[in-house]
Formats: C-alpha cells, sequence, structure tokens
C-alpha cells in the first residue's frame, strides 16, 4: 500500500520514458527518470518519499525530507504568496503553510515549528497548530531546565511550549512575564510534571537565585529613574508589570533583598538607592 507523506521502501515493477515505477501492478508510483539510479532493474528494491507534484499526481522521490507525515519540527520559510507561506523542508517541491494553519503570520526567513498533515484535497500541507501532535512527555523531572518553542498564548491559561520540539508543556499564566510571544525559544525550568505526562514550566529560576537575579534587575530600573522610583512595593501588579515584567510578589522580595543589603530606602510614595557617603 501506497503512504502519501511517509517514506517507505518499494519495488520496481516497470521502466517508462517518464522513470520507474515502484509498488505492485496493482498500485504503483513514479520516479522520475532524473532521480533513477544507474543499473536499476525490476524487481530491484529501494527507500522512497511518496508525495504529490505541482499537478497534485501521487509520485515519489529518493530525497528525504526533514518532516514526515505527522512529525513536528523547525523549518524556515522560502517565500510567502497569496494563500499562504511556503517552507523548505529538504524537497524541490516546498511545503504549503495556509494562512488559516498559521497562529501568526510568517516572513520569508523565519524559522517556524510546524507539523506535516493531509488536508481535505489529499495533498500534504503544513500546520503551526502543532498541540495535536505533540507528545506526552517522559523521562523528565521537577527543577530540570528544558528548552522548547512557544507556539500559542492563551491568556486565560499561559503559553504553551513544545519542550525540544516534541513533548507538551505550558508556562501557566501567573509565570508569563515579559515578552513571551509564539515562536519565541526558551530556557525554562520544569515546577511540574503532570500524571498525564504534560509538563508546566517557570522562566524563573529558583526562589533563591532568582530573588537575587530580580533584585538587580530592580537597583537598575530605579537608576533608570534617576535614582528615585516614583512608587514603592504597594503599586499595581500592572505597573510592576510594565517596568520590571515580574509578578508583584517577585518585586516585594527584590525590593526586601536590596532593602536589607542597605542599597535602597523606602519613603511613603518612592523607593531610593542609598548613595554611599
Amino acid at each position: 500500500m501506497l503512504e502519501l507523506g511517509q517514506l517507505q521502501v518499494l519495488e520496481v515493477v516497470k521502466k517508462a520514458e517518464q522513470g520507474i515505477y515502484l509498488g505492485t501492478t496493482e498500485e504503483r508510483v513514479l520516479l522520475p527518470k532524473k532521480e533513477v539510479p544507474e543499473g536499476i532493474s525490476i524487481g530491484d528494491s529501494m527507500e522512497v518519499f511518496i508525495y504529490r507534484d505541482s499537478k497534485d499526481r501521487l509520485i515519489c522521490t529518493r530525497q528525504k525530507p526533514i518532516l514526515t507525515l505527522g512529525q513536528v519540527g523547525i523549518l524556515t520559510v522560502k517565500d510567502v504568496g497569496k494563500i499562504g507561506a511556503f517552507l523548505d523542508w529538504g524537497l524541490d517541491k516546498d511545503l504549503f503553510l495556509p494562512y488559516k494553519e498559521q497562529s501568526y503570520r510568517v516572513q520569508a526567513g523565519d524559522q517556524v515549528l510546524v507539523a506535516v498533515y493531509i488536508d481535505k484535497s489529499d495533498r500534504l500541507c503544513a500546520t503551526m497548530r502543532v498541540y495535536p501532535y505533540l507528545e506526552t512527555a517522559e523521562g523528565y523531572s521537577r527543577d530540570e531546565v528544558v528548552t522548547g518553542t512557544v507556539y500559542e498564548m492563551i491568556e486565560k491559561f499561559g503559553a504553551f511550549v513544545a519542550v525540544d520540539n516534541r513533548y507538551k508543556a505550558m508556562i501557566p499564566r501567573k509565570e508569563v512575564h515579559g515578552n513571551i510571544k509564539p515562536g519565541d525559544v526558551i530556557t525554562a525550568r520544569i515546577t511540574a510534571v503532570k500524571e498525564d505526562g504534560k509538563l508546566d514550566l517557570s522562566v524563573q529560576k529558583k526562589a533563591y537565585l532568582q530573588q537575587e537575579e530580580d533584585a538587580e534587575v530592580i537597583y537598575k530600573g530605579i537608576e533608570s529613574y534617576a535614582g528615585v522610583l516614583p512608587y514603592t512595593d504597594k503599586a499595581a501588579p500592572e505597573i510592576i508589570e510594565k517596568d520590571f515584567h515580574m509578578s508583584k510578589s517577585a518585586f516585594k522580595r527584590g525590593v526586601g533583598r536590596l532593602l536589607k543589603q542597605g542599597r535602597i530606602e523606602i519613603g511613603e510614595n518612592s523607593i531610593r538607592i542609598v548613595r554611599p557617603e
């Protein structure tokens, strides 16, 4: 049986002017003449990839694509047209990424996380909506540092991440700070391994390490205000997030650390850097 989008080992069943046919006498596919190796004979076998040509005819190639049907990975955008984008996946014919399958608009040169699927017209296409194609994780543990690609943001839940571009993970809403967006490649810490194999992540370090880092960010932020921040740790969370890209609780911990170190003083409506005399 010929399997669209898969690498298969098939037998040569016929030679023709335009190339050779592989498969069976009942179901066969053309390997174009330019790809036929010298000395090939009927009955020989070879590995080929089955796809559709520009005229939607089933065809095969000895070239190996970067991704096969159902696989997830990073591909480069070669061009953008009126109905979608075209991705380099290692074959002469580019892989089509329809606009409706884009989670954000891509441009030529972008590297995007996609999965390969078969559309309603029985053609191979790419989708950036990769969640159904990702796997549940095995072998990961809490506090392990991992790398992944952000593929979707849902305000109610958080940032959805493909760890190692393969496994299902999420940065919960309360942990999303800064300018995280789809397409970002991030390094994060595993905060939970769920029973269903999904991972919860945080882009923050362990509390005692993060507190020191946050304190330095806050100190530099106060310096940018000429040494006097026009509000205290009682400010609205939205203001703190805008200026420092951290939660109010993280801000309070960082301010507390600076206060304990004697590097700042807190007034009624401001935080001031203490300059050495």
